[in-house]
């Protein structure tokens, strides 16, 4: 029993030994080799900042016009958004050609913008990329007065009598509305018929509650308030579009979207025949310089928030690619392939940057870091050879200085010059793989001191001695 408890205390006491023994070479591997480790530490951070800087914290995005279904989804995305530790502010604009202009501008620090397809001509627009669509925006030709048959819709210029005589909203020149307006009434071939008025959703919204228009054409969500505050106004009808089919081939980027019987409203029978809306999508575009990291933040935004099952939408219906004629991200590519990063997944959002960041430089760094710390070891022991070689020549000078000029009057300045030699030898830390040249160093040292204290003339030869 006796021997097993010796045998574990040695063993414990060799552990401790050996440990101790790292130790020390690891501190003295730093007080040699802290130059090199400096200099690749300032090549790291200068890669790490240079090559993937950190995505900001702050992002601009813009929203269009108050009111809206694009700013009671984007505060769902600021939610989301502060969640991950971003804060994301929101920008209020007056439409779709103000968000592209802005996120083709290299200066403008906006970085994100709904926008609805088929609202924009992509020529001659650059820096802009598609994060897909994200949701439906529905056409919507509300109006007061008797209502008008969705039959007259087939016979030439048959309902749109009513709006060639009337006061139509076709929203604010240079939003998304005006121009999907614009578009629709181009394809009837009633551009120039009516007396339009280029009113924002919200003053359409109110002049068509008070009287003030018969009319107004509004592209917005469903949950949108302008598009609620006129499906809830009994006084207000909704006009759909028979010949639906007939648009979405004339302008393929249009959806059809059925109401069924009562959909809106059962108390009402709101809509009494199921209607058919014409609808183009919300697309995400981003400045195609944004962050990536940031971009698979608005992805999985995106995910959780329209992805959910909405009044036209199914679950999982969106995101959705290919509706935008902007070029896809690449990161909206890989989204679509793959998922978020799996990182993303089991991480909270910072964490999973800074690992994936982290990944990112250091395999090129290692790549230059490795052979120099492979290197160290072999730079140490000649950095340490050196110190020796140095030592061992001011050894040498002094001996050569003895037997050639010696004399009785400077043997004591001679010993001070070998213990300061000595001293300077003691310093010296040297690692165990060059102790023997180190004791040999010292040695040498011992030899020429006993040499000096042999005798009056300790260097003279024994035949110059006789001779005398």
């Amino acid at each position: 029993m006796g021997s097993i408890k010796q045998d574990i205390k040695e063993s414990a006491l060799g552990f401790a030994e050996a440990a101790q023994e790292k130790w020390g070479d690891f501190v003295q591997f730093l007080k040699e080799a802290w130059p090199i480790l400096v200099a690749l530490f300032i090549l790291l951070l200068g890669i790490w900042l240079y090559a993937d800087p950190p995505p900001p914290r702050h992002v601009l995005m813009a929203t269009g016009t108050e009111g809206g279904s694009y700013e009671l989804m984007a505060k769902k995305y600021v939610d989301f958004f502060e969640k991950k530790g971003i804060k994301l502010e929101l920008v209020k604009t007056k439409g779709a050609q103000e968000n592209l202009k802005r996120l083709a501008d290299r200066k403008d620090p906006l970085q994100a913008a709904f926008v609805q397809a088929g609202t924009f001509n992509p020529a001659g627009i650059g820096g802009i990329a598609s994060l897909g669509a994200v949701d439906y925006e529905p056409v919507w030709f509300f109006y007061r007065g008797p209502e008008v048959k969705a039959s007259s819709f087939v016979e030439p210029q048959g309902q749109m009598k009513f709006f060639l005589q009337e006061k139509v909203s076709v929203g604010a020149v240079g939003s998304g509305t005006h121009s999907q307006a614009m578009r629709i009434l181009k394809a009837s071939g009633l551009e120039n018929e009516a007396h339009f008025l280029y009113l924002p959703n919200h003053e359409a919204v109110s002049a068509l509650k008070k009287g003030e228009i018969n009319g107004a054409f509004l592209v917005d969500g469903y949950q949108s308030e302008n598009v609620q505050a006129l499906l809830n106004d009994p006084q207000i009808r909704l006009s759909g579009f028979e010949r639906a089919q007939a648009y979405t081939h004339l302008l393929p980027y249009l959806h059809i979207l059925k109401v069924p019987i009562g959909g809106f409203s059962l108390p009402r029978n709101f809509p009494k025949s199921e209607l058919q809306l014409l609808s183009t999508t919300t697309n995400l575009l981003i400045d195609d310089r944004m962050h990536p990291a940031l971009q698979f933040l608005f992805l999985e935004a995106a995910h959780e928030i329209n992805g959910k099952a909405n009044f036209f939408a199914k679950r999982g219906e969106f995101p959705f690619f290919g509706d935008s004629h902007f070029p896809e991200s690449s990161v909206a590519v890989h989204y679509e392939k793959n998922g978020s990063p799996w990182l993303m997944t089991f991480f909270p959002f910072w964490l999973a940057e800074l690992i994936n960041r982290l990944v990112f430089v250091l395999l090129p760094f290692c790549a230059i870091a490795y052979p120099a710390l492979v290197s160290l070891p072999g730079y140490r022991d000649k950095r340490m050879r050196r110190r020796i070689n140095k030592l061992y020549g001011s050894l040498k000078s002094y001996e050569r200085e003895l037997t050639e000029n010696f004399s009785p009057y400077v043997k004591n300045e001679y010993l001070k010059k070998l213990d300061l030699l000595e001293y300077e030898a003691l310093k010296l830390e040297v690692p165990k793989s060059m102790a023997g040249d180190y004791y040999a160093l010292r040695t040498s040292i011992d030899y020429v001191r006993n040499c000096l204290n042999r005798g009056i003339q300790p260097y003279q030869r024994l035949d110059d001695e006789s001779s005398i």
